[in-house]
């Protein structure tokens, strides 16, 4: 006579342990992506990337300008900026446009390298430091090639990050 029941399908104890073992992966996998989507780093690393973005965007937007093209360019200008220095650009515009056409300049700028220097989510506010080469061509001569660091400072609007101050980045000396 045999004994029913006492003997173990190896088959059985291992197809269970495999629905064990998968259960439990899926479940540590399903907690750890719900905790990577509610982690405060993930945002912020979200809203630096999206700053770093639109300040180098932004930078090279106002270094670039086209005498042949100059509406469409100055309304780039206008476009990335916000505040006192969108101010200052719209009531500069034509004495700009002027000097900018009797010179029938082009100037190309190129973004090398860009970095977050702050950012304070709460009250929408960044700080850009931007290295790019400049490159402007009048009519006679060799095109002029300038490389420079630029320090911005950002605002969120309801458009989203925009230039509110720019200028020239300090550059210090290394004398001991």
């Amino acid at each position: 006579m045999a004994r029913a029941g006492t003997t173990r399908n190896p088959l059985v104890i291992a197809a269970t342990a495999l629905v064990v073992v998968a259960a439990a992966a899926a479940g540590w996998g399903g907690w750890d992506r719900y905790d990577a989507s509610h982690d405060d780093a993930a945002s912020y690393a979200q809203a630096r990337d999206d700053a770093l973005a639109a300040g180098e965007q932004a930078v090279q937007n106002m270094n670039t300008l086209d005498h042949r093209t100059l509406e469409k360019g100055l309304d780039s200008w206008e476009e990335s900026t916000t505040g006192d220095l969108h101010r200052q650009l719209v009531e500069g515009r034509d004495a700009f446009a002027e000097q900018i056409v009797a010179a029938k300049t082009v100037s190309t700028a190129k973004v090398l390298s860009g970095a977050v220097t702050e950012l304070d989510e709460r009250a929408g506010r960044a700080g850009v430091m931007v290295a790019l080469r400049v490159t402007v061509a009048a009519p006679k001569g060799e095109p002029a090639v300038k490389e420079s660091r630029m320090l911005g400072t950002l605002t969120r609007t309801a458009e989203g990050w925009k230039l509110s101050a720019l200028g020239q980045a300090p550059v210090g000396s290394t004398a001991s």
